[in-house]
C-alpha cells in the first residue's frame, strides 16, 4: 500500500518521458517539485532533487546539472539566464539562486508583469564548479561563479564570484579560510570503486 504522506520520486525513466533535455542514470526528482521549462534542463548521473523545490528554466533559460549532485528540499532555482552545477556540487535546503534580479533603486519598475523596457534587470548565469557546497538558506545573485571546491556557510549572501577552494560565510560572503582538498582523494577512490558511474 502506498503511503499518502510520501510523495516519492520520479526516476530517469519517468523524466525521459517529460521532455527534459537529457537525463543520466540514477536520477531522482521529488514528485512534488515544480518545474517550468524541462526542455532546457539536463541531468548528469547520480542526481537527487528533494521535495518542494521550484525550478524555473522557461524561454531561453537553462539548468545544467552535473553528476553526483544533490539539491536539498525547498530550494528555488531561477535559471532564466542559466545555472550550471558542476559534478559533486550541492545546494542544502532552502537555497535561493537567481540568474536575474530587478533593480531596486526606484529608477526603474520591478517585477515580471512589467514590460522589459521599463525595468533594468541584472542578468547573468550562475556557475558552480566541482565540489561546491552551498549552505541552507543562502541567497546567490546573478552572474556569480563559484570556483571548484568553494564552500558557503548557511544564511549567506553571495553577490560576487568566489575563488576556488575557500570557505566563505556572511552577508555578503567573506573568505574565512582555505578548504581542504582531501575530498579529491575521496573522489578518486569513489571513481575506482564505482567505475562508469560518473556520467
Amino acid at each position: 500500500m502506498n503511503n499518502p504522506l510520501d510523495s516519492g520520486f520520479y526516476t530517469e525513466t519517468d523524466l525521459l518521458g517529460f521532455g527534459f533535455k537529457s537525463v543520466g542514470t540514477n536520477v531522482r526528482v521529488a514528485k512534488n517539485t515544480t518545474i517550468v521549462g524541462p526542455g532546457n534542463i539536463s541531468f548528469g548521473s547520480n542526481v537527487r532533487v528533494d521535495a518542494y523545490c521550484t525550478i524555473l528554466a522557461a524561454g531561453n533559460g537553462k539548468l545544467d546539472i552535473g553528476s553526483y549532485v544533490h539539491i536539498g528540499g525547498h530550494c528555488h532555482l531561477s535559471a532564466g539566464d542559466g545555472i550550471v552545477m558542476g559534478d559533486f556540487s550541492c545546494f542544502s535546503q532552502g537555497v535561493r539562486v537567481y540568474s536575474r534580479s530587478d533593480d531596486y533603486s526606484g529608477d526603474y519598475m520591478t517585477n515580471s508583469t512589467v514590460p522589459e523596457k521599463f525595468t533594468n534587470c541584472l542578468r547573468g548565469c550562475v556557475t558552480l564548479g566541482r565540489h561546491v557546497v552551498v549552505g541552507s538558506g543562502t541567497v546567490v545573485l546573478p552572474g556569480v561563479t563559484m570556483g571548484d571546491g568553494a564552500s558557503v556557510g548557511a544564511l549567506s549572501l553571495v553577490k560576487e564570484s568566489l575563488p576556488a577552494w575557500g570557505v566563505y560565510c556572511g552577508i555578503p560572503t567573506k573568505r574565512l579560510r582555505d578548504r581542504s582538498r582531501r575530498l579529491l582523494e575521496l573522489e578518486s577512490k569513489l571513481m575506482k570503486e564505482f567505475p562508469g558511474k560518473s556520467g
